[in-house]
Order: C-alpha cells, then sequence, then structure tokens
C-alpha cells in the first residue's frame, strides 16, 4: 500500500511541476530583456519624464521622431501599441529583441536599419517610457 501512495505524490509532483512551468512562461508580448513585470501609475511623473525627455533627445532624436519615420519608426501611440516592458526592452537591449522578439523583427524587416544600442540603463529606459507615456497622453 505505501508503495502505491509514494507513487501517486511522485506523479502528483511532476504533473505540479509541469503545470507550474507552463505558468511561468514569460508573456511573448513583454519582449525580449531585463524587464519582464512593470507596474505603472495611472498619473505621469513630470519630472521623470523631463529626465525621459532629455535622454531621448540626446540619444534617439537624430533616428526617432513622433510624427514621421526618419530612419526608424515614428514613436507617436507607442504606449497604446506595445506593453511598457517591450517599450524598455526595446529601449535597452535592441540587438537581442530584433533577433528574439517577432515584433522588433517585423519592425526591423520595414525599417531594415537595426537599432543601434544606446547602453541605456533601466532607470534610464524607464524614464523614457514615461516621457513616451506624457508625449501619448498629449502633456
Amino acid at each position: 500500500m505505501k508503495k502505491g501512495i509514494c507513487k501517486n505524490v511522485f506523479l502528483i509532483n511532476i504533473f505540479l511541476i509541469f503545470i507550474l512551468a507552463g505558468c511561468s512562461e514569460k508573456d511573448p508580448t513583454k519582449g525580449v530583456g531585463p524587464v519582464s513585470d512593470l507596474t505603472l501609475d495611472s498619473n505621469i511623473n513630470i519630472s521623470l519624464s523631463e529626465k525621459g525627455k532629455q535622454i531621448f533627445d540626446s540619444k534617439c532624436l537624430a533616428c526617432h521622431n513622433f510624427e514621421r519615420r526618419v530612419v526608424g519608426p515614428p514613436l507617436n501611440g507607442i504606449t497604446q501599441r506595445r506593453k511598457p516592458e517591450w517599450i524598455m526592452n526595446m529601449i535597452i537591449n535592441p540587438e537581442e529583441m530584433t533577433h528574439k522578439d517577432p515584433q522588433a523583427k517585423e519592425l526591423l524587416m520595414q525599417y531594415i536599419t537595426p537599432m543601434v544600442s544606446q547602453n541605456i540603463t533601466e532607470d534610464e529606459a524607464r524614464a523614457m517610457l514615461e516621457y513616451f507615456r506624457s508625449k501619448d497622453k498629449g502633456l
């Protein structure tokens, strides 16, 4: 009788491992990179947004505009089209994103020129995301 119980417990544990492994899969719409979960406040942090604008203007403005295509795609409405994690991962990790993320691969096919890493930190990317959010809210 004990062998039967041990076998059942073993099978239940294996089953739970498969269930938990399936639940822990990364959301493919969040991109590839260090940002896997981000909770945003509904209000815009103005000082963070201003910092993000400075970073964007110094590192991204040559290739991106909000209203029109430059080298890269226009960014107007980006926070409505992509998850915040995806946006930050694309800013931080553009090379790996264009190799592994389906949406980033599609953008590369459309715009041809790959996005170059600007060695932006996670904190800087978060500030840029806040700037994008402010632009998309018309602030």
